[in-house]
């Protein structure tokens, strides 16, 4: 593990880059998208409710630009990715749920699992084309605790948990940044697949959860804006493609951001391939 005290104030100079970034309306979002802006980048709001993100960034300097998409609708998201021109050097699939009731989205797929990762694994795969640097993927330590089902990634015949389908939805997202990154190379892309856990923040996230019981004790997690640090460094560093960055303390939950390990469920080679079919087949994306 990489130690350091890498914070904000250390980001390069972002001027004529362009990041997209969805559900950057509030939250870690939120406060990415202020300090890539502030750093010089063009940074593109990817967000369900535009008059909201608008009044959220109005008085923050630098350039924003707000556009629909709703990552659970994979209309919105075949339609932002359709109105797409020019490059995206960075791409942070940012947008996320936690432990929620179930639900089925207007496609009829489990709303947490489409959110969290089927949204944002069709997003990618549309815009990969148009990426010049990376792409960013927000997970969480949970992941660790995750089962994939290929035999149920929906949710169709088991019954639904709220944290598991949440653990499970996270695990998917480390295992896509594998075989991305496995595909990247063996293309001989220069475009990076990186992933970020901000550690246990602070945040709105959890509200619905009983886990949300954790933000209670400030000394096991992140202020939002240090947990955001792990998404900008990401974003941003020179790190090694499939890199895991979070939190440096004490079981990943908090601290400034650091090259961590994955866990060894997200590792898995033969997993990550076979889950990349089974989403591909699930959303109709045979891009790459």
């Amino acid at each position: 593990m990489t130690m350091t005290s890498w914070t904000a104030d250390d980001l390069p100079d972002l001027t004529g880059r362009t990041v997209v970034i969805t559900g950057a309306g509030r939250g870690l979002g939120l406060i990415t998208a202020r300090e890539l802006a502030g750093a010089g980048a063009r940074v593109v709001l990817g967000v369900r409710d535009t008059d909201k993100a608008r009044r959220a960034v109005a008085d923050l300097p630098g350039t924003f630009d707000i556009r629909p998409l709703d990552v659970s609708d994979l209309t919105s998201v075949r339609a932002f990715a359709d109105s797409w021109s020019g490059d995206v050097d960075i791409l942070i699939n940012n947008a996320g749920v936690m432990d929620i009731p179930a639900a089925r989205t207007v496609d009829g797929l489990d709303l947490q699992t489409t959110t969290n990762y089927t949204g944002p694994f069709l997003l990618t795969t549309l815009l990969l084309a148009h990426i010049t640097d990376r792409v960013v993927h927000v997970t969480s330590e949970l992941h660790k605790q995750g089962r994939i089902d290929l035999s149920d990634l929906d949710w169709r015949t088991r019954k639904h948990n709220g944290m598991q389908a949440y653990q499970a939805s996270k695990l998917a997202v480390v295992l896509f940044s594998l075989e991305l990154q496995r595909r990247l190379t063996a293309e001989g892309s220069p475009v990076r697949s990186v992933l970020a856990s901000p550690g246990i923040a602070r945040t709105a996230l959890a509200a619905q959860s009983r886990s949300n019981v954790i933000n209670r004790f400030t000394f096991l997690t992140n202020a939002p804006e240090r947990g955001a640090l792990s998404i900008l460094y990401a974003a941003t560093q020179d790190v090694p493609g499939n890199s895991y960055v979070g939190p440096d303390g004490l079981g990943g939950f908090r601290g400034s951001p650091a090259v961590r390990r994955q866990g060894k469920a997200g590792l898995d080679p033969a997993m990550a391939g076979r889950l990349w079919e089974a989403t591909a087949d699930l959303v109709g994306a045979r891009a790459r």
